[in-house]
């Protein structure tokens, strides 16, 4: 019988490990990266996954359109998931 026990509490403690090793660390991270998609507007500069910065200048649902560089010619379309970073801009 203290043998059964001691396997059960064996596994229970290595499942509550996993969980707060891996799940939690992670859900955590995609609730931050949700709140950062759902605070993006036009008008934002922001960093995208490639390395790329830019502004926000149109958007929909789940893409937006960025503008790259100083020239006004260079704007693509992306997914909003590959906005890793948000600057806002001053308003004074």
């Amino acid at each position: 019988m203290n043998n059964t026990a001691f396997w059960v509490i064996y596994i229970v403690f290595f499942i509550a490990l996993i969980y707060f090793m891996a799940y939690r660390p992670q859900k955590k991270q995609k609730e931050q990266q949700q709140k950062l998609l759902n605070a993006v507007a036009v008008g934002d500069s922001v960093l995208t996954s490639s390395g790329f910065y830019g502004v926000v200048i149109d958007m929909t649902e789940d893409t937006v359109i960025v503008e790259f560089g100083n020239n006004k010619n260079c704007r693509i379309p992306m997914q909003k998931a590959a906005i890793v970073q948000i600057e806002k801009p001053d308003e004074s």
